[in-house]
């Protein structure tokens, strides 16, 4: 079974071939993911390549589903130009999380996602939320009193404003915000520390990942919840602990997203990984 490994800034994903996957279980997804047992990453990125528009589907290291991840979508688009499926013209990607336009610059190791419209509904997410928005929505997590605003990038965020980030505090409070009872679909979470109008920085907590390095929708989301709040300006660079993107706004909150990809290794996986497991 072969799987291509790549990162943007930290954020690390497997791509394979649909007829690799087909072969996995949903234990032996989460086997291939793990960082001792297995090859390790933040996910599994799936190349469904008989479609007419390039299909994606994005598996999370515990199993689960995602609709859409922006640097899975960056990494996935930089596969499709490594192998020769696109050039660097723009392309469409179907995602669960709807269509999106990409782009592999002349540098090749950039790449350019437009990642549709940041939804603010907290029906979109979805969340049981009163309300058409959910601006400030007070949550109490391991006794602390937050602040968040909800996001949809197609897939589900909580955004929450601190004054100055504390990675410790995303570690321990992301999974307890993940599964409050308000996410029916569980969410992703963003600490966000506003530096200045054109610069944020955050930490996050991905939904059936844990924490993460860098993420590309959360950064999307991020940057649109403060955009919303009027705290920053239509372009923004998203400071994480893996490095930067950029982000771009046009329109109603439609959101340009750019940064890194790098290619780490082509593995083969032997079959031996899974004798040990049940079943």
């Amino acid at each position: 079974m072969i799987f291509h490994r790549y990162h943007g800034l930290g954020n690390d994903y497997l791509v394979c071939h649909h007829s690799v996957a087909a072969l996995l279980s949903h234990q032996q997804i989460k086997r291939v993911c793990d960082r001792h047992y297995g090859i390790g990453s933040d996910g599994l990125l799936i190349d469904n390549d008989g479609a007419d528009i390039p299909s994606l589907r994005i598996i999370n290291p515990d199993g689960s589903e995602a609709e859409k991840s922006g640097n899975g979508l960056r990494i996935y688009a930089r596969y499709l130009f490594d192998i020769g499926r696109v050039t660097h013209k723009p392309f469409l990607v179907n995602t669960a999380g709807g269509q999106v336009r990409c782009e592999v610059t002349e540098d090749a190791h950039q790449v350019i996602v437009d990642m549709g419209q940041a939804k603010f509904s907290p029906a979109a997410l979805p969340a049981t939320v009163e309300g058409d928005e959910a601006l400030a929505l007070p949550l109490v997590a391991g006794g602390h009193n937050l602040s968040a605003t909800l996001v949809s990038m197609g897939n589900p965020h909580c955004v929450i404003r601190v004054e100055k980030l504390d990675l410790d505090l995303v570690r321990q409070l992301g999974a307890e915000i993940e599964t409050l009872a308000i996410f029916p679909k569980r969410t992703n979470v963003q600490f966000v520390q506003v530096i200045d109008r054109n610069t944020i920085r955050i930490g996050i907590w991905e939904r059936g990942a844990g924490y993460t390095l860098a993420s590309g929708s959360s950064s999307c989301a991020a940057a649109s919840a403060m955009r919303k709040l009027g705290l920053v300006d239509d372009t923004v660079t998203v400071q994480m602990p893996g490095g930067e993107l950029a982000i771009r706004f046009s329109g109603d909150f439609q959101v340009n997203m750019r940064g890194p990809v790098q290619k780490i290794a082509t593995v083969t996986l032997d079959s031996d990984c899974f004798r040990d497991m049940p079943g």
